[in-house]
């Protein structure tokens, strides 16, 4: 991977993390690297940025990282994560103020000791009942039709390649990609599908007399979900976890495979997702003596 120009994306919402971003740019210009550095920014702001940028070093939790791979995938520059965030289950380098983490990581990207992970997004567009464009987004967890405020169930007849498929009745409606698997789909009930994967996962949350079970699809699929909603309900469309537009009755959704690709700058072996996963699902389980088993072959 060539490294000569390198973006690094402060969280807005977290100044402590503006410090470590200042010091992480000093640490790449000692080394002769050009660095740009912005604290608070939008897609736009830094589009410009992005387009003569080799990697972004995103600073904070997974929220940091879904938005900076969502604006960087565009331009095809991969993203490394440093987290200070709570989960950071996408993240890298997960204690940047420890003695000497962020020299061992600077060190083995400038060897080249790293490797870059593809992940699947997801193209979301809503629209009105005529047709017009209402609101559309790049998802890289998941897009998610949800009841909003009010305690009342949704209706969502669900069309996949053109044909109806099922209507739910549930609190909510999740499209997830493989990322997205483990996130808000994974509490709800769906299963974990590896990060190299391009397909589409459908969840519905606390679904009533509807089908109850996930559904996985094809990365070619189309998915489309329509919207009957009555004056007592205010659903909401929300694209990785914010919002995006409201809706209203007679609002279509579609999803597909979006044309971009999130990339991630791993530092860790090619193997490390499913270890890094039951660390947070079952961080008191002890593995067995050996970590590893021969397989046979």
């Amino acid at each position: 991977m060539k490294l000569e120009r390198i973006g690094i994306l402060a969280h807005p919402k977290r100044p402590n993390t503006a410090p470590v971003a200042a010091h992480i740019a000093r640490t790449f210009n000692e080394r002769g690297l050009a660095t740009w550095v912005s604290t608070v920014w939008t897609d736009a702001d830094i589009a410009g940025d992005l387009a003569a940028t080799d990697m972004v070093i995103a600073i904070g939790g997974d929220g940091a990282m879904l938005r900076a791979a969502r604006a960087a995938a565009p331009f095809n520059v991969p993203v490394l994560g440093i987290n200070m965030g709570y989960l950071g289950f996408l993240t890298e380098v997960t204690q940047p103020d420890a003695p000497n983490e962020w020299e061992h990581a600077l060190a083995a990207l400038l060897r080249g000791d790293c490797w870059i992970e593809r992940r699947m997004m997801l193209h979301v567009e809503a629209r009105h009942g005529d047709g017009s464009l209402h609101a559309m987004s790049d998802a890289l967890n998941d897009a998610v039709i949800s009841r909003g405020d009010v305690t009342r169930m949704i209706r969502v007849p669900l069309y996949i390649d053109g044909d109806w498929t099922t209507t739910y009745h549930a609190d909510a409606l999740i499209i997830a990609t493989p990322t997205g698997s483990t996130a808000y789909a994974l509490a709800s009930g769906g299963p974990i599908l590896p990060p190299e994967l391009r397909n589409i996962l459908i969840v519905p949350v606390a679904p009533h007399l509807s089908l109850d079970r996930p559904i996985v699809l094809p990365e070619g699929a189309a998915v489309r979900a329509m919207l009957e909603a009555d004056g007592e309900t205010d659903p909401v469309l929300a694209v990785d976890g914010e919002p995006l537009c409201k809706l209203h009755s007679g609002d279509t959704i579609s999803v597909y495979a979006s044309e971009h690709t999130a990339q991630f700058v791993r530092l860790r072996d090619r193997t490390y997702f499913y270890r890094s996963l039951l660390d947070r699902l079952e961080p008191r389980v002890t593995p067995p003596n050996t970590s590893r088993i021969n397989d046979g072959r």
